[in-house]
């Protein structure tokens, strides 16, 4: 890990080398880095994973096995920003598999627990749109949408 860089840590109960080989298979450019195992006389038994580093579409990432204490909640989530509907498509449905949990408004749980945002690259646009009407429409149908349906969405922002 460079020195002045950052890198998310997400605090697991035992998953967190399931929860990153998960997240490798699912986005580009990624993969796991080194795994550290605690050590006798720790927190956790002795040989089980402490920690794993993994990158995510480059992002760097600290998968800790932290015990039962914490867990996620819907107050931090990764937005994944989606150029097309077949990119939407596909990180929804992988995310939600195996128990995951999909939510409204682009929301999603993965199996894990963790909150993410699957949207259009182009929302922040179409609702900061400098037409109060056109913003409007668009936030009144994705407020209406589990999944994100960009041809909606346009077609929202058009006035159709």
């Amino acid at each position: 890990m460079a020195a002045g860089g950052f890198t998310t840590c997400l605090w697991f109960d035992g998953q967190a080398e399931e929860a990153a080989h998960f997240y490798v298979s699912v986005f580009e450019d990624s993969g796991i880095g080194a795994v550290a195992r605690y050590p006798e006389g720790a927190m956790q038994p002795a040989g089980g994973v402490m920690t794993v580093e993994f990158t995510l579409n480059g992002q760097r990432f600290l998968g800790l096995n932290g015990g039962p204490e914490f867990k996620f909640t819907e107050a931090t989530s990764f937005m994944v920003f989606c150029e097309n509907q077949e990119e939407i498509d596909h990180y929804w449905a992988r995310l939600t598999e195996q128990g995951g949990e999909p939510g409204p408004c682009g929301w999603l749980k993965d199996r894990f627990g963790v909150s993410w945002q699957v949207v259009p690259a182009r929302l922040q646009a179409m609702v900061t749109d400098p037409d109060p009407a056109a913003a409007a429409r668009v936030t009144k149908a994705f407020m209406a949408m589990g999944k994100f349906d960009i041809a909606a969405l346009e077609k929202a922002h058009a006035g159709e």
